[in-house]
């Protein structure tokens, strides 16, 4: 991959991902990125393995978070934290190689060709989803129609959580207010860029359903994250 003519980083947020935590930070290293672990004190030593891994590595980071911990607060800290040094583009994927870390040379180009924020999306031309029930992928497309329509987002998939930010972007959408603690982090600060008008494209991947651990999404936590949305679209 040829060096982007900017500062990279990924974020990728961690609960219990000690069998695919090392794996994925060598996969993403190949490419000349940051990586940022943002992990809620994982019992399993996902941060354990985290640290013995920075002392080989200089792009790696660990964020470790004890109090307040919740998918949606471990988003907009990893934001946060990112933005604290001069990083131009920021990533955010998941920990359990769902997103292909050999997509992100393709989210990063596809920013530069003018974009402000481009989604790895399962229901574009050329997307696929792999290895999921029937159930989950249909409760996926029918909340992508419910979230499109309430929310005024034209994106296919709003529920993607494999994304790229230009910096400004994340400094102008104030994360400091967001409310959404789990899984509709994604939704809220995809509306944000949605209001403030930045340039939202997608970009086909194939989405595969996790192969080792646990995932931490039940349907009545998706369900409730859904609902949220009237909040969300109501109260920004």
């Amino acid at each position: 991959m040829k060096k982007a003519a900017h500062n990279t980083i990924v974020l990728i947020p961690t609960f219990n991902e000690s069998e695919n935590i090392l794996d994925l930070i060598a996969a993403v290293s190949r490419y000349p990125v940051d990586i940022l672990i943002i992990d809620d004190n994982s019992p399993d030593g996902t941060a354990r393995l985290v640290r013995e891994e920075m002392k080989k590595r200089k792009n790696l980071h660990l964020l470790l978070r004890k109090k307040n911990r919740g998918r949606g607060a471990a988003g907009i800290a990893g934001f946060r934290k990112a933005l604290e040094r001069p990083y131009t583009c920021i990533i955010e994927m998941d920990a359990d190689f769902s997103h292909n870390p050999d997509d992100i040379p393709r989210l990063i180009s596809a920013l530069d060709a003018n974009a402000d924020v481009v989604l790895g999306s399962r229901l574009v031309a050329g997307g696929k989803d792999m290895g999921r029930s029937l159930q989950r992928m249909l409760i996926t497309r029918i909340a992508n129609l419910y979230i499109r329509a309430l929310l005024g987002i034209k994106a296919k998939d709003c529920n993607s959580g494999f994304r790229c930010f230009r910096r400004e972007v994340l400094e102008n959408i104030r994360l400091c207010s967001m409310t959404s603690t789990g899984p509709d982090i994604v939704q809220e600060v995809l509306y944000r860029c949605h209001k403030k008008g930045y340039r939202i494209r997608e970009i086909p991947i194939t989405f595969i359903n996790r192969r080792k651990g646990e995932s931490k999404l039940t349907i009545p936590m998706i369900l409730k994250s859904y609902f949220r949305m009237i909040a969300i679209r109501f109260r920004q």
